[in-house]
């Protein structure tokens, strides 16, 4: 999608320090960050919120990869949380499906 954020960055058009990507996912650090740790797991095809998914396969793409990089990242020991917003109400602020992974700090339940 031309106008979308994180489309234009997995096509290369926009910077992003990311810190993991194959041909079907991107996971890159986030920009305005709510953990010590916190990457944005992104699926290269563009779907606008979780409630637009078709495909189980980018469920599995998207989570698999974010657990992976936590496996990577040492962070399965003392743990990690993650994130999907969907919707305005929710928090969410690109219209692209995304997950968060956070960690390097305590979480606390319910969050916010």
């Amino acid at each position: 999608m031309e106008s979308c954020v994180f489309c234009q960055i997995a096509e290369g058009r926009l910077p992003a320090e990311i810190y993991y990507e194959d041909e079907e996912v991107l996971i890159l650090r986030d920009v305005a960050p709510q953990a010590p740790i916190h990457l944005l797991v992104i699926p290269r095809r563009h779907v606008a919120s979780a409630s637009e998914v078709d495909d189980g396969r980018i469920w599995s793409t998207v989570m698999t990869a974010a657990v992976a990089a936590a496996h990577r990242l040492g962070l399965v020991e003392k743990g990690f949380r993650l994130v999907v917003n969907s919707g305005e109400e929710a928090g969410q602020t690109i219209p692209h499906l995304h997950v968060h992974l956070l960690a390097g700090r305590s979480f606390r339940w319910p969050p916010g």
